[in-house]
Order: structure tokens, then C-alpha cells, then sequence
């Protein structure tokens, strides 16, 4: 008992000065090179960077959790929600909005019907599929994220097709919705953002509390009382939708919760989720954060934030397979 308080407090401490690190972080991205002796450019330039702040943030606790939440239901480190394939569905619809539609039709030009869009599909068509395919495969997750990386696939396959037909004026404009970059963030949809992940969080809060049993395993959590099934879909479904919302607001960002979720792990070192998310997310936010300072400092805007996080991930996930092999 005593030696989990000590544990409980030294995370406690770990957690407080990430807290600051990202405090930090976001005091340095608004700060630098904001020409405060010029109220007026400087209110500008922070009406330009606080909703870019706000969406990473969103995506970082939405990445975050929803990673942490996938690895322990499959118990398994290095695999992501992006084997569920949510952002081949997102750029699938994107790219079947400008074929069918065009650039000049409101559901590409209205943030807000987008984004709206975006969230009820792949929330509807990633629910359905799973929830579906949990049941006919006897609530095996294996078999899910292999039809997922197949699903992922088929879409690619059917949005490459339509690309090439594609006037090359659209697709440029199409381009910039496909990539994570948060130089074109559009501060409209962060309210209709923050709600559904509020939903979301409220919704799964019995669930959420039920982490921590659930990665003992199906028949320790069945004997503890757990309805294992149930709580595995409803979590499944939580996934679904925070990689809906992250997807929907930055656009898709590959290997980001790979790294934050096992970064997390390691240096909170226990089993307690709420930990782990809340430790998640701050790397999240630093990950971000600094990606965009090098961004818009460094490469002045020519490098978006989702090829460091790429990179990055890319090299993490290679040494997570050939030097942490054991631990999985």
C-alpha cells in the first residue's frame, strides 16, 4: 500500500511537470515573434494562433485517449486506431465531396456542414462496421484490425481511382484538406469539436473507469463482475469517434498516438489510465506545439507538422520493435 502511494505521488509530480513543460510550450508558440509593442499586429497574430492552439489540443487528448483506449483493449503497445482505418474513410470522403460536388459547393466551402460531415459518417460507418464485425467474428479485435487494414485499402484503392480523373485544379485544392496541417485551421468548427468530445467522455464514463480491470484480461475482468463484451464495444465505439473528431478537426496525423501513448507508459511507468491519457495528451500537445514551431520558424510554413510526426513515429515505432521487443 505504501509503495503505490509513493508510485501514485511520484506520478502525480511527473504529470505536474508536463503540465508546465506544455505550459511553457504554449506561452513560447504565442509569444515568439508576436510584435507585442504593436497591439494591434499582436492581438492579430494571436486571433491567428489561439484556434490553432485549441485544435492541437483537441487532437492531442483525442489521439491520446483514444490510443491508450486501443491498446489496452487489444492488449498490445505498438498498434494504433489508425488500423481501423478511420483516416482512409476521411480521405475517402473528401475526395468523393470534390469528385461528385466540386470545390464550389457548400460542403466544401462551409466549415461547419464539413466538419458536421465528417464527424457523423465516420462516426456512423466506423460504428456500424465494427460493432458488426465484433459480433461475427466472437468479439475477436485480431480480426477487426486485420479487416480494417483491408477496409483501409479498399478505400485508398477507390479514392486513388477518382484522383486520377480529377480535374488537376480541384485536386490542388483537395490536397490541402488531406494533409494535417495546421497553418489552414479553421477556428469555426472548434466549438462543434469540444462538444462532441465533452459527449463523448461523458457518454463512456462508466466505461473509462473500467481501463484499468479490462487489461487484466477477459477472465479477470468477467470473475471481478465486468460485462467484458459490452464494455469492450462501448469503448470501441469511444475510439471510433475520438479518432472521428481528431481526423475531422486537423486531418489525418499518422503515428502521433503511437508516440505519446508509449512515451506516456514510460515515464508514468503504472497501469492507472487516468494517468496515463492525462500524460498522453500533454505529450501530445508538446509534440504538436513544438512540430508547428518548426514549422512556421524553421521551414516558414513549407514542411507541415504531420511529416515530423511521421518521421518521428516512423523511428519510435522501428525501436519499439527491434530494441522493446520484449515488452510486447
Amino acid at each position: 500500500m505504501h509503495k503505490a502511494k509513493k508510485v501514485n505521488v511520484r506520478n502525480v509530480i511527473r504529470l505536474v511537470f508536463l503540465a508546465a513543460a506544455a505550459a511553457a510550450a504554449v506561452a513560447v508558440y504565442l509569444l515568439i515573434h508576436s510584435h507585442p509593442e504593436k497591439p494591434k499586429l499582436f492581438h492579430y497574430i494571436l486571433s491567428l494562433r489561439i484556434p490553432t492552439l485549441v485544435c492541437m489540443v483537441i487532437a492531442s487528448i483525442s489521439i491520446g485517449a483514444a490510443t491508450l483506449i486501443f491498446q489496452s483493449i487489444v492488449n498490445n503497445r505498438i498498434v494504433t486506431p489508425a488500423l481501423l482505418g478511420m483516416s482512409s474513410i476521411y480521405s475517402f470522403l473528401h475526395t468523393a465531396a470534390v469528385f461528385v460536388f466540386g470545390t464550389g459547393s457548400s460542403l466544401y466551402l462551409n466549415a461547419n456542414l464539413s466538419f458536421a460531415v465528417d464527424l457523423v459518417t465516420m462516426g456512423a460507418v466506423g460504428t456500424l462496421i465494427y460493432w458488426y464485425l465484433f459480433r461475427a467474428t466472437g468479439h475477436n479485435i485480431l480480426y477487426i484490425m486485420l479487416i480494417g487494414t483491408v477496409l483501409s485499402s479498399l478505400f485508398g484503392s477507390t479514392q486513388s481511382a477518382m484522383i486520377r480523373v480529377m480535374d488537376p485544379n480541384e485536386y490542388d485544392a483537395l490536397l490541402t484538406t488531406l494533409v494535417a496541417d495546421f497553418n489552414h485551421v479553421n477556428g469555426e468548427i472548434i466549438a462543434l469539436a469540444v462538444i462532441a468530445l465533452a459527449a463523448i467522455g461523458f457518454l463512456l464514463r462508466k466505461e473509462l473507469k473500467l481501463l484499468d480491470v479490462i487489461t487484466m484480461g477477459r477472465d479477470q475482468a468477467i470473475n471481478l463482475g465486468v460485462d467484458y463484451d459490452h464494455v469492450i464495444r462501448r469503448l470501441l465505439f469511444g475510439v471510433v469517434l475520438c479518432m472521428a473528431v481528431a481526423t475531422a478537426t486537423i486531418g489525418p496525423v499518422s503515428f502521433l498516438g503511437l508516440i505519446v501513448a508509449n512515451l506516456s507508459r514510460q515515464v508514468l511507468k503504472t497501469y492507472k489510465h487516468a494517468h496515463l491519457i492525462v500524460g498522453a495528451s500533454l505529450m501530445g500537445m508538446l509534440a504538436l506545439i513544438g512540430g508547428q514551431l518548426i514549422s512556421q520558424h524553421i521551414f516558414h510554413f513549407t514542411v507541415p507538422v504531420s511529416t515530423f510526426v511521421t518521421i518521428a513515429g516512423g523511428v519510435y515505432f522501428l525501436y519499439l520493435l527491434l530494441v522493446k521487443k520484449g515488452a510486447y
